[in-house]
This record gives structure tokens, sequence and C-alpha cells, in this order.
């Protein structure tokens, strides 16, 4: 019966709700929606290669591709036909017929997108190249004069937290 009892006592609730967030953060560094052009979308007339030098796409990312579905369409095609705006035979096809369009990077390469019906000569064509994502940086130890570590802060915050807990449930007997 008492145990029914520590369950319903706000700060239990509290310290699980605070545990479960915690758990639930994202860990370093998450995939990326590129919109393809930007504010400009998937059009002619505009400078992709560009736009392209100004993003670095890590796997996991995604291009959203946003466009006139009526006129234009997402091939995906080889280097050749990229360099020769040919869409005769696409590799992939990624046109849904929503002008909104979603590819996902998921391996590593080069991919290269053109649109058909000759909107590839007047600038619709995108080339991006898709790396690993670094590694993460290393954290700086900084030494004491006794050469002994300095504890990171989330190793603080840690303890401080726990810290707090125990002097809680023996102020208030939990």
């Amino acid at each position: 019966m008492e145990s029914l009892l520590i369950l319903r006592r706000p700060i239990f609730l509290l310290f699980t709700c605070a545990a479960a967030l915690l758990l639930a953060m994202p860990s370093g560094t998450s995939a990326t929606r590129f919109i393809v052009g930007g504010h400009n979308g998937w059009t002619s007339n505009f400078n992709y290669t560009e736009w392209a030098k100004t993003q670095h796409f890590y796997l996991g990312d995604w291009l959203f591709f946003v466009y006139d579905r009526t006129q234009m369409n997402v091939l995906e095609v080889n280097e050749t036909a990229y360099d020769a705006c040919s869409a005769e035979h696409p590799l992939h096809n990624w046109t849904t017929g929503a002008g909104r369009d979603v590819v996902p990077l998921n391996v590593t390469r080069h991919y290269y997108f053109i649109s058909g019906n000759g909107f590839c000569y007047g600038g619709m064509k995108l080339a991006v190249r898709v790396e690993n994502l670094p590694p993460p940086p290393k954290a700086v130890s900084v030494s004491h004069k006794n050469g002994a570590p300095d504890v990171s802060n989330a190793l603080i915050v840690v303890r401080l937290a726990t810290a707090f807990a125990v002097m809680w449930a023996l102020l208030f007997r939990i």
C-alpha cells in the first residue's frame, strides 16, 4: 500500500518526468531537410550549382523539392545525363504529382537531379555530394595543478541532481 503512495507523490512524478525527458533528448546531430533552392524552390532561371556550394550534405539528410507540379518534375540521373540534360533514362523519377517531393540522401555518393521537359536547360539541375557525418569533436581535458582532469559540466549536473534527490528523500521521507 505504501508503494502506491510513493507513486502519487508530486516529487516522484517530477523526477520521473525529468528522467524521461533526458532520455528522450536527441543526441548529437540530426538529419537536415534542405528545401532545394531555399525560398526560390525548384524553378527555372536559378543557379542550383551556386546554391549547393553553400550547403553541406550528410548521410541521412533530405532534399525537399517544391515546384509547379503541372509543368516540372524531379528526375535522378547519372552524371552523363546530368551534363547533357537528358531525361530519357532516369535512375529514379521522384515526382509524386504533388509538387512537394522528398528525396532521402541515404547513401554517401554524388546525386544528380534534373527537371525534364526542357527545364534543365533553364538551370533546373542539381548535383550534390553526400558525406558521412564528421566525428564529434573531442572534449578538451583541463587539468588542475595536481594533474586531475576537470569534471565535465554534464557530470556535475547529474551529481547535483542526484544529491538533490537524496536530500529531498531524506527530508520528506519518501
